[in-house]
């Protein structure tokens, strides 16, 4: 098989984001709907015609015999964070290429596992975090990289929150302790983390605190938190993650010489199209009323949705390794740093909101 040929997939599981991925796998140009494995035979073949799967795909009613047929070049794995370290674990062994959901594992320990896995058997790894490849995020980072319009960042602010409805909060698994035990911190926080890890240039930070009034279910799983990250150097980030209020998804980054702002920064308002502004060196007009220069707003176009792109570049670099390279290590280090500020503000939590020291 070349490197241009499409890559196959096989899906793991028919959760909910598994539609989703499904049909990012039909827009990109160098992947394939091949396989789809349930425990439940009538459930995958329901879900592949739900999903236009093509009509030789494969059906599997056990995620073995999906991981044995030889002809799956790779993985999608979107069941409870719970299974993650047992099934990528296998997947890896039988020499499958992983996009693995996030939050990635239930603590670093496990992912570290699943990541010795991956490397002894010369597979790629990534995680679902799609906002990363929508072309957007690049715009965004050129300025935040502009010494003279941005300057350096000083803070940070991010949020994730939606409104559940209480079918969702009694029977999700995101609410399940046995399933997704890190709630609305693995959630919605893992965005909020990995945005505040990406805007500082992915340097960790040296400690991690857990806001205080943190929302908790009766079985002990997060439904409403936040914590702050502090550098050594003074910068500083904060968020807060939900699933008890309105539907927001916000990126602040202050710098010293600019401000950015996006709004809906995980999941565009409009598939096709995504926005956000700047400031750089404002002030007021003479009578303080209004911005001097105002903030000026930028909109990105994609032909592509951002899960479709996320699904091409990691079938990119499935077929870079198919062709004799190794896999790329960018990802599986960007995973491990979220997954260690999300234990440490679990930790923090637990401590009774005292700050926990990071060392990756």
């Amino acid at each position: 098989m070349s490197a241009e040929s499409p890559i196959r997939f096989g899906i793991l599981g028919c959760a909910e984001i598994a539609r989703k991925i499904s049909r990012a796998i039909t827009l990109a140009p160098n992947a394939t709907l091949y396989a789809v494995g349930s425990r439940s035979i009538d459930k995958a073949t329901a879900f592949a015609r739900a999903n236009n799967f093509p009509p030789n795909a494969r059906i599997y009613g056990s995620y073995d015999a999906l991981l044995d047929d030889p002809d799956v070049d790779a993985v999608y794995v979107p069941l409870p964070t719970s299974l993650h370290i047992q099934w990528a674990v296998v997947a890896a062994q039988k020499k499958k290429h992983i996009l693995l959901e996030k939050p990635v594992a239930l603590n670093v320990a496990e992912f570290d596992r699943i990541v010795e896995a991956c490397e002894s058997n010369g597979v790629q790894l990534m995680d679902g975090t799609m906002w990363m490849h929508h072309p957007r995020t690049a715009k965004m980072c050129e300025f935040l990289s502009d010494a003279n319009r941005f300057g350096q960042l000083k803070t940070i602010h991010t949020c994730f929150t939606f409104a559940a409805d209480p079918d969702f909060l009694k029977n999700d698994i995101r609410v399940k302790p046995d399933l997704d035990a890190h709630g609305a911190l693995g959630d919605a926080g893992w965005y909020c983390i990995r945005a505040i890890l990406w805007a500082n240039n992915y340097e960790l930070p040296k400690t991690v605190v857990a806001l205080r009034g943190p929302i908790l279910n009766e079985a002990g799983v997060i439904l409403s938190c936040g914590a702050s990250l502090h550098w050594e150097d003074g910068k500083v980030g904060t968020f807060h993650c939900s699933f008890l209020s309105s539907l927001t998804m916000d990126i602040t980054a202050i710098g010293t010489k600019g401000t950015l702002h996006a709004s809906g920064f995980i999941i565009p308002h409009r598939e096709k199209e995504a926005s956000f502004s700047v400031a750089s060196e404002t002030g007021f007009d003479e009578f303080v009323t209004s911005w001097v220069p105002p903030p000026s707003d930028h909109i990105v176009t994609t032909d592509l949705p951002q899960e479709a792109l996320m699904v091409t570049e990691f079938s990119s670099l499935v077929g870079i390794v198919k062709s004799g390279s190794t896999p790329e290590k960018k990802w599986p280090i960007l995973s491990r740093k979220t997954q260690l500020v999300l234990d440490a503000v679990k930790a923090s939590i637990k401590k009774g909101f005292d700050p926990i020291p990071i060392e990756y």
